[in-house]
């Protein structure tokens, strides 16, 4: 496994994401399996978020390093969507009011159709409960889970009014020592242009961290998706610093940003897809490896979220390991 040093931390190219799956006890059982089966083939970094599988993707990590150690995993969390629990035996109608509407944490005119929410008080309640989950008394990484979607119902000031409230829960949570970093995991808003609704400007993000925690803020990664159909963050000159147009790689290599990348399989559409001259090109014979060389060799690009529920998969994905990432120009030369 090959690592970047980021801040004093060794984080793993490859990371472990835990979106997709069944409520099961099969399926826990698997992510498990798997999840142990990385950390001895060097895989530290783990990704999940409080709604994911309705929190018992977020509960097995727990058991995982409640077990394993929990020194040996990098982990992030998010907070956006309002969550269920589906270990509760509760109805979800009576699980949103009793958690959310009588105790005032959600107003249900500023909720989303699609259930998102960004508020201070909801985040602060996402974030103990996945610390109860976790099993753990601190979270290395917080990501406001696609904040962008407000921007669809709100305008731009009031957005930046709720990412200032975010951010100052989250730097009180580092002052108590319940969390290192924080940021911002997206889907559109890094990837869209700067007239774009959703667009997301990084020197105005950063400008109200450092607002909220001063120049020491602790807002310092990102997550985006990044694969072969999706590669705006390296391609589109959307993001403004200092008076250049950069991508958004680009900018975050900037302003001291690390960025993981989400869907670097496509969630899988990169399968049977991958055209054979940019095998022949790579030396790769499999279409996941050709995905993942192409993000892993990316300028830029910190940590590869793959999601893996299957031990087999993660073994398979890992032997990319084996070959060197290409070198700058060689991966320039794709796209010209």
């Amino acid at each position: 496994m090959r690592y970047k040093e980021f801040m004093g931390f060794r984080l793993s190219e490859i990371g472990i994401g835990t979106y997709l799956g069944d409520l099961d006890d099969h399926t826990d059982r698997r992510y498990y399996e798997t999840i142990m089966r990385g950390l001895e083939l060097g895989v530290n970094v783990v990704d999940t978020a409080i709604n994911y599988r309705y929190m018992k993707s977020e509960r097995v990590i727990g058991r995982v390093m409640e077990e394993a150690g929990r020194e040996k995993v990098f982990l992030s969390t998010k907070g956006g969507y309002i969550p269920f629990d589906a270990d509760s035996g509760e109805d979800p109608k009576d699980f949103f009011e009793r958690n959310f509407l009588h105790t005032g944490v959600v107003d249900p005119g500023e909720m989303t159709p699609q259930g998102h929410y960004l508020g201070g008080k909801f985040i602060e309640w996402c974030f103990n409960k996945s610390l109860e989950n976790l099993r753990t008394d601190y979270i290395d990484v917080y990501f406001l889970h696609n904040p962008e979607e407000q921007l669809l119902f709100i305008d731009r000031n009031r957005f930046l009014d709720k990412l200032r409230e975010c951010f100052e829960v989250l730097e009180t949570k580092v002052r108590e020592g319940k969390l290192r970093f924080y940021g911002l995991a997206t889907w559109h808003g890094f990837r869209v242009s700067r007239g774009s609704r959703q667009y997301l400007d990084l020197t105005e993000i950063l400008r109200i961290a450092e607002e909220v925690g001063g120049k020491g803020h602790h807002l310092r990664f990102i997550q985006l998706p990044y694969n072969l159909g999706m590669h705006e963050a390296f391609s589109l000159k959307n993001q403004r610093v200092n008076g250049r147009d950069l991508s958004t790689l680009e900018a975050c290599g900037e302003m001291g940003l690390y960025v993981y990348t989400s869907a670097s399989l496509y969630q899988g559409n990169v399968i049977g897809r991958v055209p054979q001259r940019l095998k022949d090109r790579m030396g790769l014979e499999k279409d996941v490896h050709v995905a993942l060389q192409f993000v892993r060799s990316t300028p830029g690009v910190g940590t590869a979220l793959v999601g893996m529920g299957r031990v087999e998969h993660l073994e398979e994905n890992l032997k990319i390991e084996e070959t060197e990432p290409m070198n700058e120009e060689e991966f320039l030369s794709l796209f010209k």
